[in-house]
Order: C-alpha cells, then sequence, then structure tokens
C-alpha cells in the first residue's frame, strides 16, 4: 500500500497526528476533535482539484493543514455558535442519497425540521 493510500485509511483524528509523527495534546484533541476535524476537511477539500506536483507534495500539504488547523485550536481558536449550529442544522445524509446535498427526498417534518423521507421510520415502541 502506498503513503496516499495508507493517509486515505485514516479515521481518528489521533491517528493523522501519528501517520504524519506530530506531536500533540491528547486533551485538547479529545475535547476538540470534531471541530480540529471538521477544519482539517476542508482544508483537505481546497486541495482537491489543484496539481500539487507529486504525492509527496499532496502529503506535506495535508501535514501542513494538520499542523495549521491544530495550532489555531492550540492557540485558543473556538468556532463561532453559527458554525457550530450551521453544522448541526444541515440535514444528515441517508442511506438512499450519496450526500445530503444531493438528497431529493428532504422534507420539513415539523416546525423548520428537516428529515431525509426516503429513510425507513424508526420506532422504540
Amino acid at each position: 500500500m502506498g503513503v496516499l493510500q495508507e493517509f486515505q485509511t485514516l479515521t481518528d483524528a489521533e491517528d493523522y497526528f501519528d501517520f504524519f509523527d506530530l506531536d500533540y495534546d491528547e486533551r485538547l484533541v479529545y475535547v476538540k476533535r470534531f471541530h480540529i476535524m471538521k477544519k482539517y476537511g476542508e482544508m483537505i477539500e481546497k486541495a482537491k482539484g489543484h496539481d500539487l506536483g507529486s504525492e509527496e507534495k499532496l502529503l506535506d500539504y495535508y501535514k501542513f493543514a494538520l499542523i495549521t488547523v491544530y495550532k489555531n485550536f492550540e492557540n485558543g481558536y473556538a468556532p463561532s455558535a453559527a458554525e457550530v449550529w450551521d453544522t448541526f442544522g444541515k440535514p444528515s445524509a441517508c442511506s438512499t442519497c450519496s450526500t445530503s446535498t444531493t438528497c431529493n427526498d428532504i422534507e420539513e417534518v415539523s416546525n423548520g425540521v428537516h428529515a431525509c423521507t426516503s429513510q425507513t421510520n424508526i420506532s422504540f415502541n
């Protein structure tokens, strides 16, 4: 397996830091995991579609992006309430849709709450 392929199998925040052999504060990563990974994912998305010349340069960018995001949080960055609630306000992907933004079955179900109507209903009765 190539290095880029190995990178693409990573899932946990700690795995990314270990992959790039970066020191990190375990407590900070534990507390800010969601926000760190969200911002890191946004930076990785920015690299898509750009030719960085080689796999090595792409991985260097990924490492730089992780360092940048982590340092921002280490230096006290906190996402605004609008950023946090915007994330939770978006409908989630369902089993029949590839992404929440392309779902054609999202409908308002109650007072501004949206859901994918193609998902089966879950009952706890």
